[in-house]
C-alpha cells in the first residue's frame, strides 16, 4: 500500500544548500530594519530551523527506510478540521486557566506554526484573550466569558482534552508499513530472542517457521514447559519499535489505541532547538507491544467499548497488539465459550482484518495484524474443530526436557537465585523422586524445587545451598497433592 502524503519522506528544497543556507538567512533576519519588533525576527528565524530539522530528519528516515510520522504544516495536513482543534484548545484552557501558545501546540499533539493562525483569529472573536506576552512572539491566553461558556459546552459533548487524533486512514497505512510480515526471522534472531530459556534445537527449527510466516500458532503440552515464557519472548525476534497513534478518529468519534498498561513507551521523541518534536506528536514510539489474555477473556474486550460519560471509545484487545502479538493463556479456560472466541475471530485470522462496531452503530473496517499465539495443556483437537485449525496452521508441542536439559536448567537457574546446586544433589534429586517413582519432569520443578530450598535455608539461617534437607523439605511441599 502506497504512503499518504503524511507518510512521504519529504523532499527538502535547502538539500543542496544546507546549513550555510540557513546561516544566511538567519543572518538577513537578524540584519532587517530595527522597526521590525525582535520577538517576530525570533518567531521567523525558529519556523526556519524547524523547519531544516523537519528536513535532516526525514533525510535520515529515507535513508535508513524505516516508518515515521512526519509532523504535519497545518490542520489540513494533519488530517483534521478546525472545528475539532478549536475544542481541543478551550477544553484545554478550561482546565488548566491560562497557557502559552507553545505549550497549547504541545498540548495537542501540532506544531506552533499551524496553530498561530487559528489563536490570532479566536482571539480577534474575543474567545481568547491575551493575558501577558512569551518568548519568541508568543503570548499567554486565556478563555474570556463567552469562550468559557463554548468551553463548557463542549465539555458536554465529549471530555476528552489530549492531543489531536489520528485519521483512522492513516493508522491503516501505518499498521501495513510496520507489520511483523515484513520481516525476515533467521536462525540467529531466534536464539538471541531465547538466549535465556533452554530450548531444544527440533524447538527451535519448528518455532523458526511458524514465528516468520505470522498467521498464528497453537503452542501445547504439559504444564509447566516453559509455554507462556515462549511465547512472552517470540517479539524479540522482530526487535525495532513501531509508531502508534495516541487517539484514532473516524466519523467524528475518538478512541484510544495506545494503553500505558500495554504498551512500553521507547522514550521522549527527538526534539528541535526550539523544543518541538520532529515527528508527529499524536502518535508515540513503543516497543512492539506482546498482549497477554487468560482465562479472563471475555467478549466484551474483543470490541471497542464505549464510555458513555466521556463518549470515548477504547480500542479491543486485538488492535492494541497490531504489529505485535497477542497471546491466549491457557487456551480453552476462558470465561467465554471457546466457540464464541472462535467464531468471532475465524474470519479475522485469515483476512488480517477485522470489523468494529462504532456508537453510532456503523461498521469499521480496522487491521488485525499481528501472531496470534494460542498456549494450551488440551490438545488442540480436542478444543476446535477442523475449519479452525486450518487456519492455525502451526500446531508446535512444548515436550517435558531431558534428563540431561533438566540438570542444564538447575545449572542456569540455580545463580540467578543465589544457590550452589551441586551434581551430586541434582543426581540424587533425579534418581529419588523422579526415576524411583516415574514422575515426569517439568522445565518449571528446577526454578520451582530451588526457590522453596532457598526459603528454608533462610529461615533456619543456613547457609543458602542445595543440601539433601533442603531439597527433601522442598519436595514434600511441592509435591504434596501433585
Amino acid at each position: 500500500m502506497a504512503l499518504t502524503p503524511r507518510f512521504h519522506q519529504m523532499e527538502h528544497d535547502t538539500r543542496e544548500t544546507g546549513l550555510s543556507s540557513l546561516s544566511e538567512d538567519a543572518n538577513s533576519i537578524l540584519d532587517t530594519d530595527s522597526s521590525q519588533p525582535a520577538a517576530d525576527s525570533l518567531s521567523l528565524l525558529s519556523s526556519m530551523i524547524g523547519a531544516h530539522d523537519d528536513a535532516r530528519r526525514a533525510e535520515e528516515h529515507r535513508d535508513s527506510g524505516t516508518f515515521c510520522p512526519r509532523k504535519p504544516t497545518s490542520i489540513e495536513d494533519a488530517g483534521l478540521t478546525t472545528e475539532l482543534v478549536e475544542q481541543l484548545i478551550f477544553k484545554f484552557l478550561l482546565t488548566r486557566g491560562s497557557s502559552t501558545g507553545r505549550r497549547v501546540a504541545h498540548q495537542v499533539g501540532l506544531p506552533f506554526r499551524a496553530l498561530e493562525t487559528l489563536l490570532v483569529r479566536l482571539k480577534n472573536e474575543m474567545l481568547l484573550a491575551y493575558k501577558r506576552t512569551a518568548a519568541a512572539g508568543d503570548y499567554e491566553y486565556v478563555l474570556t466569558d463567552t469562550g468559557t461558556d463554548r468551553a463548557r459546552r463542549y465539555m458536554t459533548t465529549c471530555t476528552y482534552a489530549e492531543s489531536a487524533p489520528v485519521p483512522l486512514e492513516d493508522y491503516i497505512i501505518s499498521v501495513a508499513a510496520q507489520s511483523l510480515t515484513r520481516h525476515r526471522i533467521a536462525a540467529e534472531h531466534l536464539q538471541e530472542a531465547f538466549f535465556d530459556l533452554l530450548l531444544s534445537q527440533r524447538l527451535l527449527d519448528r518455532l523458526g517457521p511458524a514465528i516468520n510466516a505470522g498467521k498464528g500458532m497453537f503452542l501445547y503440552g504439559a504444564p509447566g514447559n516453559g509455554k507462556t515464557s515462549i511465547a512472552e519472548r517470540v517479539i524479540r525476534c522482530f526487535g525495532s519499535d513501531i509508531w502508534i497513534p495516541r487517539t484514532i478518529i473516524v466519523d467524528g468519534h475518538l478512541f484510544r489505541v495506545f494503553d500505558p498498561i500495554v504498551h512500553q513507551d521507547s522514550g521522549e521523541p527527538e526534539s528541535s532547538i526550539m523544543g518541538e518534536s520532529l515527528e508527529d506528536a499524536r502518535w508515540v514510539r513503543v516497543k512492539r507491544p506482546t498482549v497477554v489474555v487468560g482465562g479472563e477473556l471475555t467478549m466484551d474486550q474483543l470490541e471497542m467499548r464505549h464510555d458513555p460519560q466521556s463518549n470515548m471509545s477504547e480500542a479491543p484487545i486485538q488492535m492494541k497488539s497490531n504489529c505485535g502479538v497477542i497471546l491466549i493463556d491457557d487456551f480453552g479456560r476462558q470465561r467465554m465459550p471457546v466457540d464464541q472466541l472462535l467464531n468471532r475471530w475465524i474470519v479475522p485470522l485469515e483476512k488480517r482484518y477485522d470489523f468494529q462496531r462504532l456508537p453510532s452503530g456503523k461498521k469499521i473496517q480496522v487491521p488485525f495484524d499481528q501472531l496470534v499465539i494460542f498456549s494450551t495443556n488440551l490438545e488442540p483437537r480436542d478444543l476446535v474443530d477442523e475449519a479452525f485449525l486450518r487456519r492455525i496452521p502451526y500446531k508446535i508441542e512444548v515436550s517435558d526436557p531431558t534428563p540431561d536439559q533438566f540438570r542444564r536448567i538447575f545449572e542456569m537457574v540455580a545463580p540467578n537465585l543465589g544457590l550452589v546446586a551441586t551434581p551430586e544433589a541434582v543426581e540424587s534429586l533425579i534418581e529419588k523422586h523422579y526415576n524411583a517413582t516415574g514422575r515426569p519432569m517439568r522445565a518449571c520443578h528446577p526454578r520451582d524445587l530451588m526457590l522453596q530450598a532457598r526459603s528454608y535455608c533462610m529461615y533456619h539461617k543456613l547457609p543458602v545451598e542445595l543440601t539433601e534437607k533442603s531439597l527433601e523439605f522442598a519436595i514434600d511441599s511441592y509435591f504434596a497433592v501433585l
